[in-house]
């Protein structure tokens, strides 16, 4: 029944993790709720205007981004997304064959000085990562194809930080490929 599934699905992180959080925890988290809002809004965008500028640079092959007109679901995005495309955005990098691309996606994320290389979203830091060999290495070439994360693809969480600082952090390894 219901308590089953609720054992199979949480059981081992409610054990870890516990019910509860710590009042500090609670309190910080509550804390950066109130500036939310305003948070998404500047994110959502710096990221259309880097996501804008990705699409004309001549290394990059594609740009996925809701918030872009090409993109296939823009008009459903931002109905639901109150106008806004978020803070994510994912590119292919130019190449030919899994190894160049793969290659040139990690060339671009290690020339990055001012994004922080992990594969976490969500933060006021900007990150990058190569969903490849991060958040989607452990399913096989095929099944990757066929979620379309190949190994040319970067994807950027877009923080706070000035646009034009972005902007210089990604040309910077784009610009060498």
């Amino acid at each position: 029944g219901t308590i089953a599934l609720v054992d199979k699905v949480m059981g081992t992180f409610l054990r870890s993790g516990g019910l509860n959080i710590a009042p500090y925890n609670a309190w910080t988290v509550m804390k950066g709720l109130e500036t939310l809002p305003l948070r998404v809004r500047a994110q959502s965008a710096a990221a259309l205007e880097l996501a804008a500028w990705l699409e004309t640079h001549p290394k990059v092959a594609r740009v996925y981004y809701p918030g872009l007109k090409s993109h296939a679901q823009h008009e459903l995005a931002m109905r639901q997304q109150n106008g806004m495309g978020g803070a994510v955005i994912a590119f292919d990098v130019v190449g030919e064959g899994a190894e160049q691309l793969r290659a040139n996606a990690f060339h671009v994320v290690d020339s990055t000085l001012v994004c922080s290389i992990t594969a976490n979203l969500g933060d006021v830091k900007t990150t990058i990562t190569h969903p490849a060999s991060t958040s989607h290495g452990r399913l096989s070439e095929d099944q990757r194809q066929a979620a379309g994360i190949g190994q040319g693809l970067i994807r950027i969480s877009v923080g706070l930080e000035h646009l034009e600082d972005l902007k210089a952090d990604v040309s910077r390894g784009l610009d060498t490929l």
